[in-house]
């Protein structure tokens, strides 16, 4: 709607005549040249008056926001506890860029434009971050057989994924949404699943430790858990019924932060241990839960049936 309104208002100033506009534009970003557009293949072949090509412009665009977008990074807590600064994101401008190429193709404008963007600014900031990791409310440790090399590597990935989440008052945490899909070109490797009962090998094959660890821990903080399924079979890290399993097109972890403070989730996996613990400000008005702990005993390696199919869940 912007788009066609800034069109219309450019279409009834009085266009320099054809033979006079500028043939090219130049696009830069942060002095580097990141386009030059010629005005032919920009420009709908109707005679009397330049109309440019909406949808070539549209695609245009899109390529420029894939190779200058930046997106906002939170503030964290690193390894040894100390915090990580926030970073400010960049977007394109379209309604500016808009309106910048359209006084070139009509009005011939200026040739060269740097590209116009927006900032974006994270939600998460240190000073909120150094308020909120001060009281911890709930915690959970569970173990691994740290020799199945691409279980432990599925577990160490899903942890840092959920690393440094702040869920505000009032919002919901899905395990899905911020995990986001297993796959490959994520870096996830097939390790043993149970499906239905049976256990085979499956993409991101061991994440749902983490599911459950973290279900415990908020568990254990009284934060109202909203969705959360068990395995179709005992497993070896939790006691029974304890567990949260978790599949990209199934089941899916949620929990909803009812406290009057954000919460902050820290998370490790390394060497054979999974650790999760919540945080909040100490202002935060909580109800502990008593929660049984898992079991020390390293659990045996889990391996895969013999002529079951791969499949895509966790």
């Amino acid at each position: 709607m912007v788009l066609k309104w800034m069109v219309a208002a450019l279409l009834f100033t009085l266009p320099a005549l054809p033979n006079q506009l500028p043939e090219r534009l130049i696009v830069t970003h942060e002095g580097q040249q990141l386009a030059e557009l010629d005005r032919a293949k920009y420009t709908v072949p109707i005679p009397g008056i330049p109309v440019a090509d909406e949808a070539r412009f549209r695609k245009l665009m899109i390529e420029l926001e894939r190779s200058t977008n930046r997106p906002a990074m939170n503030a964290g807590l690193n390894g040894y506890g100390g915090i990580t600064q926030e970073k400010i994101g960049k977007k394109l401008d379209r309604n500016r860029f808009t309106e910048q190429f359209y006084r070139f193709m009509i009005e011939g404008g200026d040739n060269h434009i740097e590209l116009p963007q927006q900032s974006i600014y994270p939600k998460v900031d240190s000073e909120l971050i150094s308020v909120i990791r001060e009281k911890r409310i709930g915690y959970y440790t569970t173990y691994y057989n740290s020799r199945n090399a691409n279980r432990s590597h599925n577990i160490a990935l899903a942890a840092k994924a959920i690393n440094n989440t702040v869920v505000f008052p009032g919002e919901s945490f899905s395990f899905n949404e911020v995990v986001g899909m297993r796959t490959v070109d994520k870096g996830y490797k097939s390790a043993p699943v149970i499906v239905r009962g049976e256990v085979s090998e499956g993409i991101g094959g061991g994440i749902c430790q983490i599911s459950s660890t973290l279900f415990n821990a908020v568990d254990r903080a009284g934060i109202r858990i909203i969705q959360r399924y068990s395995h179709s079979r005992n497993v070896p890290y939790v006691p029974p019924g304890r567990d949260a399993t978790v599949s990209w097109y199934g089941p899916d972890f949620v929990f909803h932060n009812q406290y009057n403070q954000p919460i902050l989730i820290r998370s490790y996996a390394n060497v054979g241990t999974v650790h999760i613990e919540i945080y909040s400000s100490e202002l935060v008005h909580f109800k502990p839960k008593e929660v049984p702990h898992a079991s020390q005993q390293l659990p045996e390696e889990v391996k895969a049936e013999r002529g079951v199919h791969r499949h895509s869940a966790d």
